[in-house]
């Protein structure tokens, strides 16, 4: 059951008891992992990024073997590490031994774009737990995964590892036209649908894009990809920022109008 070909086992449908406990299981172990890492030294933090990052790379290569050997050798879209959130694999070994600007790429990635890509895929898992059961290995390896890609996005902003900033939006987009060029091309010669910019893929937010853009969908989509998740993180950040900033500014306020009143 656990290496079971697709559909071979009742699959797990997206909002279902099944889903939700996995998720649950999910949020409590990355909230749990966020608490207990308080290293503030960017080695250390350097570290577990590269930890991660092998070990992600050890889960992709169990799952590309499995593919080819239940006969998906021939089916691009099951096993080619070339989609959105995939980009980890690769953000990772940049961030890890990377230098300069590689490096950059790697670091800005995973501040932003791996938050984005492990929320949604939490809430839609339509490429793992529809297909699989979910004690399935592609359904318990896709949940590690993704949550592995909010945490390390988490620590990175908390830490302080690196500070996000509007221009590094440049980095984030080069690395994300790269990949969408690769699997456009790629697309192109074997019919396939990698990053999710050359077909529809119903039963996901993917198919309203779709049917609104008609022939730009491409660019469309890539655009997406390319430019809103990085603004998202980018935006959600300056509004914590705000909204901390006004509490301290009240809390100071507070307590300088309690000492005006006892004197």
């Amino acid at each position: 059951m656990f290496f079971s070909k697709p559909m071979a086992y009742d699959s797990t449908k997206i909002f279902s008891i099944q889903h939700l406990i996995i998720l649950t299981l999910t949020i409590i172990a990355i909230v749990i992992a966020v608490k207990y890492t308080k290293t503030s030294n960017k080695k250390s933090i350097k570290k577990i990024i590269c930890i991660i990052t092998i070990v992600a790379w050890i889960l992709e290569i169990i799952k590309i073997i499995f593919n080819i050997k239940i006969g998906n050798g021939s089916n691009l879209n099951t096993y080619i590490p070339l989609y959105y959130c995939s980009i980890m694999l690769y953000a990772g070994i940049f961030s890890s031994i990377g230098k300069g600007f590689l490096k950059r790429i790697g670091d800005v990635f995973l501040a932003t774009g791996g938050i984005v890509g492990g929320v949604l895929f939490l809430v839609f898992p339509t490429t793992s737990i529809t297909m699989y059961p979910i004690y399935h290995f592609i359904s318990i390896q896709s949940f590690i995964y993704h949550g592995a890609m909010i945490y390390l996005g988490i620590i990175i902003n908390k830490l302080n590892y690196i500070t996000i900033e509007a221009k590094d939006i440049k980095y984030y987009a080069y690395l994300l036209f790269v990949m969408c060029l690769i699997a456009y091309i790629v697309n192109l010669k074997s019919g396939s649908n990698l990053m999710f910019i050359s077909r529809n893929f119903p039963g996901t937010p993917i198919e309203l894009i779709y049917r609104l853009t008609g022939k730009c969908f491409t660019f469309v989509a890539s655009l997406i990809q390319i430019t809103l998740p990085f603004y998202t993180v980018l935006g959600i950040k300056k509004i914590l920022k705000k909204i901390v900033r006004y509490e301290v500014i009240s809390w100071e306020t507070a307590k300088h109008d309690h000492i005006d009143k006892l004197t």
